[in-house]
């Protein structure tokens, strides 16, 4: 099952550091923070990735072009024609797609780019690239198939500022995104997806939050997956300096 991760916006909240590269390449660490989403769901077994890139683009793109040599020591013989050996090298057992799929496209417009590359996938699983958790996604996926939903949302309670789910059993009856103030379960952005989802996305300005999630949560087709463990999204500074906190003291959930 491939990983579709949303990894295009400018993320303008954390300008600070997003000014220079996109926002799922802000470092946690010396790692972005893309790649330690990218190595929780690997952990797990799912390791063919499809990032949608927008903003910054090129940054993505160079840094898995030079990934093996970051992630290796290395000889360079320049009496042979600059011949280059690497060796100690970290493993990183992935396939990654990365798409340009816009500047200024919206997150359902995003993933309708990717359609064709999702086209041999009844199912798949998507997700934001500024967020980290220890969710199951191997029991995400089994309550998404088992409830015959198009899709599926992790939600999780930490009381805070984003998209509110009204919960009944293991289906959201309703999705509200981003409201002023809010409480209870929100969408944790790790997500499991029929191809069906296809049809409620029209072009570049649609928001997969909005019409499409409402439209189908209204249907009864929106699952939940309820995750009571780990989870942080990296909005702010302070977001960053929680989660790297956790990587120095050895305690991050996700590793």
């Amino acid at each position: 099952m491939k990983v579709v991760i949303l990894a295009g916006g400018f993320g303008t909240r954390i300008s600070e550091e997003s000014h220079n590269k996109p926002k799922p390449m802000i470092q946690l660490g010396d790692t972005p923070i893309i790649v330690h989403l990218m190595k929780s769901y690997m952990k797990q077994g799912y390791n063919d990735f499809v990032i949608l890139a927008g903003y910054k683009q090129d940054y993505i793109k160079q840094y898995f072009l030079n990934l093996k040599r970051t992630m290796s020591d290395m000889t360079i013989n320049f009496s042979k024609n600059e011949e280059v050996k690497f060796f100690n090298s970290e493993t990183f057992d992935a396939k990654i797609t990365i798409l340009n799929t816009g500047l200024h496209t919206f997150t359902g417009g995003r993933l309708l780019r990717a359609k064709e590359y999702l086209q041999n996938e009844d199912n798949f699983l998507l997700t934001y690239g500024d967020g980290l958790s220890d969710v199951s996604i191997k029991d995400l996926v089994n309550n998404h198939c088992s409830g015959n939903n198009i899709v599926t949302i992790t939600s999780v309670n930490p009381g805070s500022r984003f998209g509110t789910l009204a919960i009944e059993g293991n289906q959201v009856n309703s999705f509200k995104e981003k409201q002023k103030e809010s409480n209870g379960w929100i969408n944790g952005g790790f997500m499991a997806m029929n191809r069906n989802v296809f049809d409620f996305l029209e072009n570049d300005s649609t928001i997969l939050e909005k019409d499409p999630f409402e439209k189908i949560s209204s249907i009864g087709k929106m699952g939940c997956h309820k995750h009571s463990g780990f989870w942080q999204c990296m909005d702010t500074l302070r977001d960053k300096t929680y989660l790297e906190g956790l990587l120095k003291e050895n305690k991050a959930p996700w590793i």
